[in-house]
């Protein structure tokens, strides 16, 4: 098998490491850099469990080979929170019960983040429409929705106290 040098900013880290070239990108966060927040649900991108944010863009980590993140930023739910501190997103999944068995939520908690960068005041539908690329079998949605909408204002108010 053809191995190859990957250079990326992960998480914050500049990292450099062997891969196979056929290693998807959620096998290599799991497996070689013991980052196991995105989870393998379908292998197909239908569910989201596996999303990551490659150079702000939510991508699905389990149809991306991580040849293709050389010389990308790539975050991880465990790049969300900084020194020790929730982000927004997090905190506000957490606060409104946006969550149950947990499967879904690194996925949906990096969906929200992009979503929230790109659109910090998104209505309920853009939310909704946002989202849909990541299936619950638990929630019913209902909270997630109320959670991301909790986390925009969250990181209006932070923004708007720095500024």
């Amino acid at each position: 098998m053809a191995k190859q040098i990957v250079k990326m900013n992960l998480n914050g880290q500049e990292i450099e490491q062997l891969v196979d070239s056929r290693t998807l990108l959620v096998h290599f966060l799991r497996e070689q850099m013991n980052l196991t927040g995105a989870h393998i649900g379908c292998e197909t991108s239908q569910c989201g469990v596996c999303t990551v944010d490659i150079d702000g863009e939510s991508v699905k980590a389990c149809t991306h080979l991580a040849v293709q993140c050389d010389g990308c930023e790539v975050k991880t739910v465990e790049g969300l929170a900084e020194g020790g501190v929730l982000h927004a997103v997090q905190e506000a999944f957490y606060e409104e019960h946006g969550l149950q068995c947990g499967y879904c939520t690194p996925g949906m908690l990096m969906t929200s983040y992009r979503l929230l960068q790109d659109n910090p005041n998104p209505t309920e539908d853009e939310i909704r429409i946002g989202l849909s690329g990541n299936l619950c079998r638990c929630t019913g949605y209902q909270n997630i929705v109320k959670a991301v909408k909790s986390a925009a204002v969250k990181l209006q108010q932070k923004e708007s106290a720095t500024a």
